[in-house]
């Protein structure tokens, strides 16, 4: 592989490698008090360390994501010598994925050698950490200051990220004919992925009949089309290639990042004025082709795709920007049983998603990419050498990850 892309432009393909991933066990809402969100942090970084090799002194870069923690703070905690780069992508949970490839620029442009990226949640109101809930329901941490569109939204019932997502999820049944049964398809085999897991929330199966006798949220939206709602950490360092190849674990090299997004997709769930042609979409078609370019591979290529899975129907939407179906054609696509593992033509959420392994914002999906790429998966695809991951379908950076052995 080459470090350029299809135009001759250099990119950071191949220069650097994730070396270490670390988590805490994840927990229900509110049961990892009294942790507080930075001490869960602090935990998942130190398993990172571990995992690769190295130790708190050899980190001198932090790229984070969402709702960020003091970091200033951080490092006083942990003793960190020095901090050379400190960066986060906005957006929620669409930076996920992102801020692995913003540790790769700081290390490809020499702003960093060692470089953390971090998610800690807890869904219990906090001093001291990200809150945030899903399902908009009362008693939830989801607040914005007043504006003109946030005004306009709210009185039709679009308080929260759940009643938003519905709504686009309603115009792709209208468009091209997607049903419930499909975005049960979603949750179940996720669910399936899950319970082998010994890291899972959810362990038990989950029917058709459950998922259709579950209580509905946000029409067409019932509570197993919802992330769960969780505590917990998780941590991935990323270093140079050259000096991944001398640490503990198996380089997986990142091939590319992506993040951003059409500019009309704008605050997309949040004001609903998307151009028709990708209202009914995840937003994320522009960094899918640039992380494919960059990594000079097609959907074709792929052999595990790790999909934000805030709401199942945003599954189905990734599946058609990411070219594994075409366009309106992600429900019967996942109907036919292709992201099904290990039988399915492109394995979806191994490790069982936010759906229904654990909520952390994403940050699960990214370990899981590098698992695989290990070959230490507990749901190991076959010969994986490629791994997509992504970072939410929300408004704008949206975020992709593309590694590979």
């Amino acid at each position: 592989m080459s470090p350029s892309n299809s135009t001759g432009e250099l990119t950071m393909k191949d220069k650097t490698a994730i070396a270490g991933v670390g988590s805490t066990p994840y927990y229900k809402r509110g049961e990892s008090m009294p942790q507080m969100p930075m001490e869960l942090a602090a935990k998942a970084l130190l398993a990172a360390c571990d995992d690769a090799g190295l130790t708190i002194d050899d980190i001198d870069g932090l790229a984070l994501y969402s709702m960020g923690f003091d970091t200033s703070l951080f490092a006083q905690w942990l003793n960190i010598p020095e901090l050379r780069f400190t960066a986060l992508l906005s957006g929620g949970g669409g930076g996920a994925a992102g801020s692995v490839g913003l540790a790769a620029a700081a290390i490809v442009s020499g702003q960093a050698t060692c470089v953390a990226s971090i998610m800690t949640l807890q869904q219990a109101a906090s001093r001291f950490g990200a809150s945030f809930a899903p399902r908009g329901k009362p008693g939830a941490v989801y607040s914005a200051p007043p504006s003109p569109e946030g005004n306009f939204i709210q009185p039709s019932g679009l308080m929260g990220p759940g009643q938003m997502f519905a709504v686009l999820a309603q115009r792709h049944m209208y468009q091209y004919g997607t049903q419930r049964e499909h975005f049960a398809e979603v949750a179940i085999s996720t669910r399936a992925n899950a319970i082998r897991r010994n890291t899972s929330l959810m362990k038990e199966p989950l029917t058709l009949d459950q998922y259709f006798d579950a209580r509905m949220i946000s029409e067409p939206l019932c509570l197993f089309d919802f992330c769960l709602e969780c505590d917990g950490a998780v941590a991935v360092i990323t270093v140079s290639a050259a000096r991944a190849k001398d640490l503990k674990q198996k380089p997986v090299y990142v091939a590319a990042s992506a993040n951003g997004g059409a500019g009309r997709w704008g605050q997309a769930i949040t004001w609903m004025g998307m151009p028709d042609e990708y209202f009914a979409s995840s937003g994320h078609r522009t960094v899918a082709q640039r992380a494919y370019e960059m990594a000079g591979i097609t959907a074709a290529d792929v052999d595990v795709a790790l999909l934000y899975d805030h709401f199942t129907p945003m599954v189905i939407m990734q599946l058609e920007d990411y070219g594994f179906c075409p366009i309106g054609e992600g429900g019967r696509f996942v109907a036919d049983g292709n992201i099904r593992w290990p039988s399915g033509s492109i394995p979806v959420n191994t490790h069982g998603g936010n759906l229904s392994e654990a909520y952390i914002i994403g940050m699960t999906h990214v370990k899981e990419a590098v698992e695989q790429i290990r070959g230490t998966a507990v749901n190991q695809v076959e010969g994986a050498e490629v791994a997509l991951a992504t970072g939410g379908p929300a408004s704008i950076p949206v975020s992709n990850l593309i590694l590979h052995s």
